[in-house]
């Protein structure tokens, strides 16, 4: 059983996505397959998006495509419409990370991770939002786009100016684009996670000069002492694209662990 199985399992099972379409950008591997799961299990026909799919869950159709490239994205999603036959829900979680100051990334690498962060959403949005609002004409409040946002959109964090910057876009667009869309009845919100235990996050871990110390390191900067799963950041952005939260949009939920709104005194 997958992580997000196992979280809609503790739920009771919901089926509250059954007959509800759903694509998920960067779906095969950690939090996009996460939600990925977690939608299936609570009942969605779900759509996989990734440069490379084969990680998507059992049960997901994978596409492949470059969300660098407006036309790749629109034949992309084009081909999953077809297979699901309607979309109700975009998760635009695909994205990239960026170590360092201002000093130390290049225009060259500015711009590729804008590409991806940024302009990865907008293309997915702009892709998918003719058949959002075909949706929502019948349902109205149960379409919805959920963008994978970050704690660094709204904390200063050492050595991420680059990341923290297309992550601030990201927040800002989640809040213009809920405004651009809500009397269409598409409801746009967006996560923002910590420090999650991802293959990403362990990638970077493996490059660290003593990897255990900055894998502790990360867990103690989050108050709950630990880093956030996948499968948490996965159960609230499903809760966001849920009719459940039909009366949801243009907000950012936190999932760190406390470390946007917690103060704590030091241990004792």
């Amino acid at each position: 059983m997958s992580d997000g199985q196992r979280t809609a399992a503790r739920s009771g099972q919901l089926r509250d996505f059954e007959g509800m379409g759903a694509l998920v950008t960067g779906g095969g591997s950690g939090i996009g397959a996460a939600t990925a799961a977690l939608l299936l299990a609570r009942g969605a026909k779900v759509a996989v998006l990734d440069r490379d799919p084969s990680g998507a869950p059992a049960g997901a159709l994978p596409v492949r495509a470059d969300l660098t490239s407006d036309a790749a994205v629109r034949a992309a999603v084009e081909e999953a419409v077809a297979q699901l036959g309607t979309l109700h829900t975009l998760v635009g979680n695909a994205g990239i990370g960026a170590v360092g100051t201002v000093e130390d990334n290049d225009d060259a690498e500015w711009q590729r991770v804008l590409e991806v962060n940024v302009l990865g959403l907008v293309r997915g949005a702009r892709a998918a939002l003719p058949h959002l609002r075909r949706a929502a004409a019948g349902r109205p409040g149960h379409v919805s786009i959920t963008h994978t946002c970050s704690i660094a959109a709204t904390a200063g964090l050492p050595q991420r100016a680059l990341y923290s910057a297309s992550k601030g876009a990201v927040l800002s667009l989640t809040l213009a684009m809920a405004a651009d869309h809500v009397r269409e009845g598409i409801r746009v919100n967006c996560v923002n996670p910590g420090t999650a235990d991802t293959p990403w996050v362990g990638r970077l871990l493996d490059q660290a000069d003593d990897p255990a110390a900055e894998r502790a390191a990360l867990n103690a900067r989050q108050p709950m002492g630990r880093m956030v799963t996948a499968a948490e950041v996965a159960a609230a952005i499903a809760h966001l694209a849920s009719p459940a939260a039909s009366g949801i949009t243009g907000t950012a939920l936190a999932v760190d662990g406390g470390m946007q709104g917690l103060r704590l005194r030091p241990a004792t």
